[in-house]
């Protein structure tokens, strides 16, 4: 089976887009490190872009479940297996070009990971991506079978350990640290909703979901200052009312929010109704 086709062997523009998606950020910075636009320190900087995109797409692979549910697209989770592969890939150019930064010395690496907070939490998300990935090949799913999915559910740590360590190395300007932290917030509220036997496809389901997790990204924004950069709490607030010079990543959180809401209100009007199936569809029909 090739990565643009479906299990029967057809081709899968879904699978193809989302193939053509995970390719173009490493065809960008291989094109930057080819013309010379990755600045004065191009390893440096080939790291941030890779290590961003790892976590970009970890979102996104977490974002598939939820989506599948609200849109009522059934083969999006085709793409899931697919996403969380190419987290994995851009981790391990990540990791490499960390080593190549440290001129290969897997002593001083190693050394610099236990004694820097932030990349010892980094490098716990990466084996874990390792872990997982190394376990979602057909051959492993069979064999692990029910602890299969168990170990899978490492991927929610995953994502906390991916996002804070994003903070960390980030360190001032948070803004797509603080944005993303509130996307995997909302992802992880729509599966508490579900594990709580919410109906997460329902409009007022996922407009509260928005409102909380916007609420929870403005936490976490005032948390990290407070706490890392010592910026009082009523300034980061306040800053989330300054509309004039930056709309602040809560205000995003909301939007895709109430963006899948209003997804989830009205494509159910503009779907085309559905032909009745079965026996009880037919009896149905006919009384």
């Amino acid at each position: 089976m090739t990565p643009w086709t479906d299990r029967a062997g057809n081709f899968s523009p879904l699978k193809a887009a989302t193939l053509a998606a995970v390719l173009l950020p490493g065809c960008w910075v291989l094109y930057l490190a080819a013309t010379d636009g990755l600045g004065p320190r191009p390893i440096t900087e080939a790291i941030h872009e890779t290590g961003d995109w790892a976590i970009r797409i970890l979102v996104a692979s977490l974002a598939v479940t939820p989506l599948r549910r609200i849109l009522d697209w059934p083969k999006l989770i085709l793409v899931r297996r697919m996403l969380g592969v190419s987290a994995l890939a851009y981790a391990l150019v990540h990791f490499t070009l960390y080593i190549w930064d440290q001129n290969w010395d897997l002593a001083k690496v190693f050394s610099e990971i236990w004694l820097r907070t932030y990349l010892l939490i980094g490098f716990a998300a990466f084996l874990g991506l390792v872990a997982l990935g190394a376990t979602s090949f057909d051959r492993a799913i069979r064999a692990l079978g029910r602890n299969w999915g168990r170990l899978h559910m490492l991927v929610y740590a995953i994502g906390v350990l991916a996002v804070i360590h994003y903070f960390m190395q980030t360190k001032l300007d948070v803004f797509q640290a603080t944005f993303l932290a509130g996307l995997f917030i909302l992802l992880m509220l729509y599966r508490l909703a579900h594990w709580r036997r919410f109906d997460i496809a329902a409009p007022a389901t996922l407009a509260a979901i928005a409102v909380i997790g916007t609420l929870g990204t403005a936490a976490a924004e005032l948390a990290w200052y407070a706490t890392a950069t010592g910026v009082p709490a009523s300034r980061v607030f306040l800053a989330n009312f300054q509309f004039a010079f930056q709309i602040r990543p809560s205000w995003w959180v909301l939007v895709v929010g109430l963006g899948m809401a209003a997804a989830a209100y009205l494509l159910p009007k503009l779907r085309p109704e559905r032909a009745p199936r079965g026996r009880r569809a037919a009896a149905k029909a006919a009384a």
